[in-house]
């Protein structure tokens, strides 16, 4: 079990499933070389994959290319199916940064086979966590600024009102799909910038008025 820390707050948060969201920022879309969703474009990890900052990311040794994206993360605070745009903000508990650390040599080959990303996506350390703050803390505004730093060099730059679908939407349309319950964690996509890190190399991330966090690959 993966304990959220949640600041300010003496209520429980135990992470859930990670949904998360892919190809939400125009510029990031052109520099992979993809087309437009209409949809929010979806994928899963397990919370087994969640560090914090601090720890470390295990660069896995059958990757030749590990990117860093930073995102967005969405606390769900209550279960919500099928929500309308009032449920869903509702169901929105708080606000974190995350880093949704890729494979992207294993995404390009599996892409290109038209087969799950699951391999790309989903591995150990895979998912980096700051605090979250909760929303009587911090209303946001879409103007909050994400940005990160590899070994102090920025790379990663963008307000969150880049998004393509912002949160409220995206969790309408999860919650249509299958149940979000309390506890559950939603990646809402990174902006253009990433790249990749080797074994030394340390990162951080933050968004303005939320939260930041530090890591290093190992």
């Amino acid at each position: 079990m993966k304990k959220l820390n949640v600041k300010n707050s003496s209520e429980e948060f135990t992470a859930g499933k990670l949904v998360c969201v892919g190809r939400n920022y125009a510029e990031h879309i052109k520099e992979l070389g993809h087309e437009r969703p209409e949809f929010p474009l979806i994928f899963l990890k397990p919370a087994s994959v969640i560090v914090y900052s601090g720890d470390k990311v295990i660069h896995p040794e059958y990757s030749e290319e590990l990117h860093y994206e930073s995102e967005l993360v969405l606390l769900i605070g209550k279960d919500v199916k099928n929500g309308n745009a009032s449920e869903a903000e509702d169901a929105i508990a708080g606000y974190g940064l995350g880093l949704d650390m890729t494979l992207r040599d294993l995404q390009r080959n599996l892409s290109k086979k038209g087969d799950p990303w699951t391999l790309s996506k989903v591995f150990d350390t895979s998912a980096v966590l700051s605090d979250f703050v909760l929303k009587k803390d911090h209303k946001l505004t879409m103007k909050e600024v994400i940005s990160l730093k590899v070994n102090g060099q920025l790379k990663q730059n963008s307000a969150l009102e880049m998004m393509i679908f912002p949160p409220v939407e995206i969790v309408k349309y999860i919650s249509g799909v299958m149940m979000l319950e309390k506890g559950d964690l939603i990646f809402t996509g990174t902006p253009a910038g990433v790249g990749k890190v080797v074994p030394g190399d340390k990162i951080e991330a933050e968004i303005s008025g939320i939260g930041h966090l530090k890591t290093e690959i190992a």
